[in-house]
This record gives C-alpha cells, structure tokens and sequence, in this order.
C-alpha cells in the first residue's frame, strides 16, 4: 500500500470511527434528556427511572467483553455497521406504542448495539495507526464527548416540539444515516501496523484494584449527579431548553477537561491531581443546590471539567498498575467504570425517594469526597511502580 492510500485509509478509519464514537455517546447521554417526561408519563419514582436508565447502561457495560470476544473473527469496519444497526434499531422499539415493557426492551436492545461499539471502534482507530495511535484515539475520545455535548441538547429542544416518541424516531434515523456513511466510508480491512510489544513485568495488582474502585466512584459521582442535574435545573425555574442548555454546558466542560487534566496529571502527579478535582467536584456539586438558575448555568461547565478530567487521569494511570497484560486491565478497568455508571444512580435514586432530592444530590458528593483518602492510599504503588520502571530501565 502506497503513503499516500495507507493515509486515506487511517483517515477514513479514524473519521469512521469517531463519528460512531460521537452517536452511540450522544445516544447514551440524550437517555438524561428525557427523563421529565418519562417520569411524568409513566409516573416514575427517582429509583425507577435510575433502573429504567440501568436497562440500557448496564447492559453496554456487561457485554463489553463478551461482545468483544464474540465478533473477533469480524472486522471492525462489520462490527461497527452491526453496532450502529442494532443500537438504532432498539431506538424505533422504544418510539414503538409498546408502553414502558416496550421501552424498557429498546433499551436493551440499544444497549447491546452499543456494547460492540467501543473495543471495536478502539481496535479499528489503533490497527490503522498502530505505534502513533496515540493521538488519533484522543481525536476518538474527543469525539465521544462531542456527541454527548450535542445530541442532548438537540434532543431537549426537539422535545418541547414533538412528542417524545417521533424525538427517538428522528435518533434512529441518524444511526441508519450513519450505517450508509460507515459503508461508503470505512476500507473493507483497516491499515494494520506491528503493534509495539510491552515487556511484561510481574508486580502486586494491589494499586491497580485500588485504581478500579477510585475509578467506580468517580463514575458513580458524576452519573449521580447527571441523574439529578434536569430535575435541579427545573427546581430552579428551567424549562426543558434549559435542561438541553445545562446539559451541554456540563458535557463541553467534560470534554474540555478530558483535554486538559492530561496534562496537568503529568505536571502535578495522579495524587494531587485526582485530589484537587474531586474536592472542587464536591464543592461544585454542593453550590448549584444553592445558587440561583444563571450562576449554576456559569457553573456547569467548570463543574463538568473537574467532573470529568479526572478519567483522562485513572485511564493514563492503567498501564502502569497493570500486570503485563494492559489490554485485559483496560477491559477489567472499563466494565467496572460503566457497571458503576450503571448501578450506582439506582442507589443515589432510592436515597432522593426515601429522603430528597437535595440528600441525593449530596450523597454524590460525599462520594467524590470519599475518593480523596482511596488515592492517597494509591500514592505508594504509583511511587513504587515508578522506582521500579527505573530499575528495570
């Protein structure tokens, strides 16, 4: 393959697969969008809707790896058509005159298409790149966070229009949109490159448990207080455009903070970095319950930075507390963030019934406060995996 095909083909590898990166994220988050008015359609309770939401999350989370294992003799480009076809296709079942059974099996149905979506989306992007997949996986993930910047507000606007059933069949139409353009667009077998071989070092797994469970709380704190943060903004006097515009303002602050604690992890160390983010995550988290509707709007998106930068930190801090195998530690670390996501909100969700919505906003918080100890309790297997790197060098 000449220079100038091999670069087409990464292009239209890495375009391909962020613009399915960027849907099936925007699919995920749009879900917070119309949380109003399933409640109020189907009279919900917090903990019911957080299980409603728990359908499609958990079962994106749950089959990540088995889903892996199951298309690895696909290629990418065939796993991320399937992927696209099957989340859209779960979306029309749910605009479907089904009632809430038939919106819970879309959900499942969604989240099984987008199961396929990330490990085969990541393979496609690294088998392109091979040894500079570096930056354009970040293209990738920037992309992700694109999609849940855009496609949720659109959607919370399209709602004060139509009835949130044509809302989800206009969804579906942009997966089927997005199929036609993976078919003309992806190159039948991506450009593959000799991936680099990392030297596999015995050393105790007991950092990379602790990394796990700091990365389960942060993911729990922020799906916490996404499952709160519509009906905050409507407490505070927002209509459902006000709940698409906060919602944006948290994600583009995610996704600017996804940017920039990279960086800043490598200046100011993982402790000090991951410290100062959840403490002015709590602090953040704790002043929208007070502030009127326009400060919290000017809040969100420095909110959303700290919410969200500290996972570009835990997920450049994998490989080093993995045991060799870094793919299986991403993997084991992944599923356990999203099973999180997807768990945690029914709890958060009980605590608002059984108390308020003001005591569930906080247990989020005091979540991202608890995290604070658990990394300083990280600090010596990172200091001791350094100390070892530089024997082994």
């Amino acid at each position: 393959m000449s220079r100038s095909n091999r670069w087409n083909s990464q292009k239209r590898s890495l375009v391909g697969a962020s613009l399915t990166h960027a849907l099936h994220d925007g699919y995920t988050d749009a879900l917070y969008a119309f949380m109003p008015v399933w409640q109020a359609q189907f009279g919900l309770s917090y903990a019911a809707l957080a299980v409603i939401r728990a359908f499609y999350y958990a079962t994106m989370g749950g089959l990540q790896l088995p889903a892996n294992r199951l298309l690895r003799v696909w290629s990418a480009r065939a796993a991320l058509i399937l992927s696209t076809t099957i989340a859209a296709t779960g979306l029309v079942i749910m605009a479907l005159p089904f009632g809430l059974a038939g919106l819970c099996v879309g959900l499942v149905v969604a989240g099984i298409g987008s199961s396929i979506q990330h490990p085969r989306a990541s393979l496609l992007v690294t088998e392109s790149y091979g040894q500079a997949a570096r930056r354009p996986l970040g293209i990738y993930n920037f992309a992700g966070d694109l999609g849940k910047a855009v496609l949720p507000a659109l959607v919370a606007l399209l709602l004060t229009v139509l009835a949130w059933q044509p809302v989800l069949g206009l969804m579906a139409m942009l997966g089927a949109a997005l199929v036609f353009t993976l078919v003309r667009l992806l190159p039948p077998v991506s450009a593959r490159r000799e991936c680099v071989r990392q030297a596999t070092i015995s050393r105790p797994r007991g950092g990379f448990r602790v990394l796990t469970v700091i990365g389960g709380f942060d993911t729990a704190t922020r799906m916490g207080y996404l499952l709160f943060l519509p009906f905050l903004v409507q407490g505070h006097g927002g209509g459902l455009p006000t709940v698409g515009i906060a919602l944006a303002l948290l994600f583009i602050g995610g996704a600017f903070g996804k940017a920039v604690f990279g960086g800043l992890g490598e200046r100011l160390g993982v402790v000090r970095t991951v410290m100062m983010a959840e403490a002015m995550t709590a602090s953040l988290i704790v002043a929208t319950l007070f502030t009127p509707l326009p400060l919290t709007l000017i809040l969100l998106p420095l909110l959303g930075i700290v919410l969200n930068g500290t996972s570009s930190v835990l997920y450049g801090t994998v490989p080093e507390l993995s045991d060799g195998d870094t793919g299986r530690a991403f993997a084991i670390f992944y599923t356990s963030v999203i099973g999180s996501g997807g768990l945690a909100p029914i709890l958060y969700g009980a605590i608002a019934d059984y108390s308020s919505r003001t005591v569930g906003v906080l247990s989020a918080a005091a979540t991202a406060v608890l995290i604070i100890p658990l990394v300083l309790a990280l600090g010596p297997h990172l200091r001791s995996r350094t100390a070892e790197v530089t024997t082994v060098a």
